[in-house]
């Protein structure tokens, strides 16, 4: 988490790069977990500049976390049973300055 701004309605602010190797689209739902604290909350994303590494929590949500707390940003999705081949989820892991380090197909034990 780099900053939260309790000055907004709501949402989190992500890197637009960090959207997007997620799969993850402005206004989308997500559910954000605080590592360090346990909070956790849902909320709505809004594109950050790119390359920013901006992890940022508006509104209410920003008494929940503090800035240098890590997070897991969560994205959920429904796919219809059977379970496509080719469908499984994508985890981007970050570096301290959210870059992202490696993204990895997850799902059915390769995490």
């Amino acid at each position: 988490m780099t900053s939260a701004d309790l000055n907004y309605e709501g949402s989190l602010t992500v890197d637009t790069i960090l959207m997007e190797a997620a799969g993850m689209r402005e206004f989308e739902l997500v559910q954000v977990v605080d590592v360090e604290s346990g909070s956790r909350f849902d909320t709505y994303l809004i594109a950050g500049p790119p390359g920013s590494g901006v992890i940022q929590a508006n509104g209410a949500a920003a008494r929940l976390v503090q800035p240098g707390d890590h997070v897991i940003i969560m994205s959920f999705v429904q796919v219809p049973e059977p379970l496509p081949e080719t469908w499984s989820p994508k985890i981007v892991l970050v570096d301290e300055k959210n870059r992202i380090r490696e993204i990895r197909q997850g799902g059915h034990g390769n995490q």
